[in-house]
């Protein structure tokens, strides 16, 4: 019966404020409403790492609670009954987890530390209602070339690493210094869409 119901209605929640993830979405042919978090809400505490957690540990953990989160917050809006889609990315240089730059110094430091290196990038994603819910992870791989200090800083002047995971957007102004990538490009932009379509068609959607 809930399948049923979710295929009529033919939409979800997208509890997300990245443009990228609804232009994703709008790929698969979703419609899909945003669940945003209030002003009461501190969507950021979310995102804080544990001591010593692994990268793919912490990505999938974020997920889930901001699933609780929006779950929540669908509740306490009454609105009707729909899937909510959340999702997180990390970039991980080993163990070390490359979350979103605080500010420009802070991503400069991050630009500096990938430079000449291949590192992973790591989503989850999670689709669910109060009664059931799937994860899904995704993990590729992106090797930057050599960056000078000159032109790590003009980049960070560009204000396009703030609040990505990283300090870089793949479809930006860093797909210059990108000298290979494997995996899922979707899933580096924010939301792998193979992994997001399985979970979809599991709740019953045709995509």
């Amino acid at each position: 019966m809930i399948s049923s119901v979710f295929t009529v209605n033919k939409f979800i929640y997208l509890a997300s404020q990245s443009p990228r993830r609804r232009q994703l979405l709008d790929q698969l042919g979703v419609r899909h409403e945003l669940l945003l978090p209030g002003a009461d809400e501190d969507a950021e505490a979310l995102e804080v790492a544990l001591h010593n957690e692994a990268p793919a540990a912490y990505v999938k953990r974020v997920t889930q609670l901001k699933l609780d989160a929006a779950l929540q917050r669908l509740k306490r809006r009454g609105l009707p009954m729909a899937p909510v889609l959340c999702s997180d990315t990390s970039v991980a240089l080993g163990r070390t987890i490359y979350g979103k730059p605080a500010d420009a110094a802070d991503a400069m430091r991050m630009l500096t530390g990938l430079s000449s290196k291949t590192h992973r990038v790591l989503t989850a994603v999670a689709l669910g209602t109060v009664r059931k819910r799937q994860q899904a992870l995704c993990e590729s791989r992106v090797t930057f070339g050599e960056m000078s200090a000159r032109q790590i800083q003009t980049y960070v002047a560009s204000h396009e690493p703030i609040g990505k995971a990283g300090a870089y957007a793949v479809q930006g102004r860093a797909a210059a210094f990108i000298s290979h990538m494997s995996g899922s490009y979707s899933g580096i932009m924010g939301l792998p869409l193979f992994e997001t379509a399985q979970l979809l068609r599991s709740f019953g959607f045709k995509v």
